[in-house]
């Protein structure tokens, strides 16, 4: 896995598995988090229709549904997301060029990239989230030993994909904050909360794309929850299968070529935590999710730091160094991401969005799980070196 590996070769095998037991809790808890957005936005949806149906019942069937497509191969995964994106591409393109054809020129203003506008407010906290949006685009690496040709088709997949998410939805968000009147879109945004882009899409759209955009909103948050899965499940199987947690999980099913233990156990895993919200009656979105999904974007940020740093540091005097690729661009992405991190942890209830005692200090979760990490490797160094030896390796013979 690329964080384990990266680390592990780089800073030591022992910060290398403590970024592993990071990168399961991270990944995990992403999924168990999106898990309850999904029922918290559909029983939403369904209940804006007059059908009241627990959010724990739509969340159940999220669980089943990404049971089924994480224990099969890759392949059918990628089939599902790719066809929720093109929709959600789609609804998104039907809304900006509803808003051009509306509002013209104005529905780019000029007025949102003047120096009195990109500084106003918080920079530290806007700077966080769009850290936080950009959570996920690392996980192409996860596939590499799915892929044909993974030295190729890895990189290219991961400059695709952010190349995207930047032009396509700065440009979105650009054209909406023309559509809620420029320089007034902050108290519009202030009054709507989270129902901003659903007003818009009432009022430039008609209730047709309202009601594509919400289910769209649901369906998106489904396929994030599948892809996070998938993540969280390819660490188990990497890590069972290099002995640092239980080799049980390091086998692929015969017939789908799937790490199917760890994907059981990943469900397993939101199963449990689902039951155990809902059986306590916490609020599914200031509880559940904020929590799950706070603790997993503060420890995949952390992971992106120590690995923009390992990179550094492994190519220091080595034969195939590149000072703009290997020293430069790796550095600045080093500062970025450890500003990030610090941005998240001491705004950490701005990025859950919940005031909760309890829901902001479950970061202390990710500490405790990179100190059993070290532990582990430890224990593995005197107990079995030939083991230790191998562990962070398997994934530099791709």
């Amino acid at each position: 896995m690329p964080f384990y590996t990266y680390i592990g070769l780089a800073l030591g095998k022992p910060p290398g598995v403590a970024a592993a037991y990071v990168a399961v809790v991270a990944y995990t808890s992403l999924a168990c988090g999106l898990s309850g957005a999904f029922g918290y936005f559909t029983h939403l949806v369904f209940a804006d229709s007059g059908i009241d149906i627990p959010w724990y019942v739509f969340t159940a069937a999220a669980v089943v549904i990404v049971a089924f497509l994480g224990f099969r191969n890759a392949d059918l995964s990628a089939k599902v997301l790719g066809t929720l994106m093109v929709l959600e591409f789609a609804f998104l393109t039907v809304f900006n060029v509803l808003v051009v054809s509306d509002k013209g020129t104005a529905a780019v203003p000029l007025e949102s990239f003047t120096p009195t506008q990109v500084f106003s407010g918080s920079l530290g906290i806007a700077m966080m989230f769009a850290f936080s949006s950009f959570i996920g685009f690392e996980s192409a690496a996860l596939y590499g030993e799915e892929t044909k040709d993974p030295r190729r088709s890895i990189p290219r997949a991961t400059f695709i994909a952010v190349t995207l998410i930047a032009v396509f939805y700065v440009l979105t968000s650009w054209i909406i904050v023309g559509a809620a009147g420029g320089v007034d879109a902050p108290m519009l945004a202030e009054s709507e909360l989270g129902n901003l882009l659903f007003t818009l899409a009432q009022q430039y759209g008609g209730t047709v794309l309202y009601d594509g955009t919400a289910v769209l909103l649901c369906t998106s948050v489904l396929a994030s929850y599948l892809a996070v899965h998938n993540a969280a499940s390819r660490y188990l199987f990497a890590l069972g299968r290099e002995r640092v947690l239980p080799m049980r999980l390091g086998r692929i099913h015969p017939r789908h070529s799937s790490p199917h233990i760890g994907s059981v156990t990943a469900s397993v895993v939101a199963a449990v935590s689902l039951t155990a919200f809902a059986v306590t009656g916490a609020d599914p979105y200031l509880i559940y999710a904020a929590g799950a999904i706070g603790l997993g974007t503060l420890g995949v940020i952390a992971l992106q730091a120590a690995a923009a740093l390992s990179v550094v540091v492994y190519f220091i005097g080595h034969p195939d160094r590149s000072l703009w690729r290997t020293g430069i661009a790796p550095g600045i992405g080093f500062a970025g991401f450890m500003t990030g991190l610090v941005l998240a942890g001491t705004h950490y209830s701005i990025l859950t969005g919940s005031d909760s005692a309890i829901v902001n200090a479950i970061p202390v979760v990710l500490i405790l799980a990179a100190i059993l990490g070290v532990l582990v490797a430890l224990r593995i160094r005197r107990a079995d070196p030939k083991t230790y030896e191998g562990i962070a390796a398997a994934y530099m013979r791709q």
